[in-house]
């Protein structure tokens, strides 16, 4: 995939995520988003610059999240970042974090390996109580109640909720965005005791029916390197790699530079 392409899908997850707080700075985002899954306030470091240059934006980034008290991440592409940025953050003591693989599909091959999966999904194109409930009981630890659930109510793209319900309890839920003819699959959670039972596929089963019915005709997702399981699924129902990225996260007590 082109690195044009992949830059634009990771744009759409920024959307499909939205900060609080979005300044830019060149071709970077920088994010800020208080109290939620810290994947949703990192700087997205886009598009080549010299080493002056970078060493200029990386200093604005640190004072952007500086009063925040919080320490700069950066999401880090082969291709789409330049490559002299990985190394400055190293050499400023950021640490390498969260390998991440980004992985696409065609919607129509994702229906067809999931034509036969067990459970039949509701989905909704509105957030609702139980489907939050049920994807905070499994990431519950990750941000604030209040402010995860006021991140997904600035979505403005079109989305779909998706509840799997088993003796008429919600057990399994995932979210899928449209925006210019892909679908992104979100928050993909399954409760413990209903694991192993394809209920995580027919989640995605309905997904994949909703993009189609949205025009979506590709599919894209993120999915953490080590996550075994998680990835074994999406393989099996035709999401290839697009690439794999992952972050620099600064030191805690940052010392803010005046550059």
């Amino acid at each position: 995939m082109e690195p044009e392409t992949i830059r634009a899908l990771q744009e759409r997850v920024a959307g499909a995520l939205p900060a609080e707080r979005v300044e830019r700075l060149g071709e970077w985002w920088l994010r800020y988003a208080p109290r939620c899954s810290w994947w949703a306030g990192t700087v997205l470091p886009h598009g080549d610059a010299g080493r002056d240059e970078l060493e200029r934006r990386i200093a604005v980034a640190e004072r952007f999240y500086g009063p925040y008290g919080t320490a700069a991440r950066f999401q880090i592409t082969p291709r789409v970042c330049s490559d002299a940025l990985d190394g400055l953050l190293a050499e400023r003591g950021y640490r390498f974090d969260s390998p991440t693989s980004l992985r696409a599909a065609y919607t129509a091959e994702v229906k067809d390996r999931l034509s036969g999966a067990p459970l039949q999904i509701q989905v909704e194109d509105r957030l609702t109580r139980d489907w939050f409930e049920t994807w905070l009981g499994v990431n519950g630890e990750s941000g604030d109640v209040g402010a995860e659930w006021e991140l997904l109510r600035r979505v403005r793209v079109p989305s779909g909720y998706a509840r799997a319900f088993v003796g008429g309890e919600v057990v399994a839920v995932g979210r899928v965005v449209a925006d210019c003819g892909w679908a992104g699959v979100f928050g993909m959670a399954t409760l413990p005791e209903a694991r192993g039972k394809g209920v995580a596929s027919s989640v995605l089963a309905s997904l994949a029916d909703w993009a189609g019915a949205h025009g979506a005709d590709r599919m894209y997702l993120q999915v953490q390197s080590g996550n075994t399981p998680a990835v074994g699924l999406y393989e099996r129902v035709g999401f290839t790699e697009v690439c794999v990225y992952h972050y620099r996260v600064g030191p805690q007590h940052q010392t803010v530079s005046s550059a």
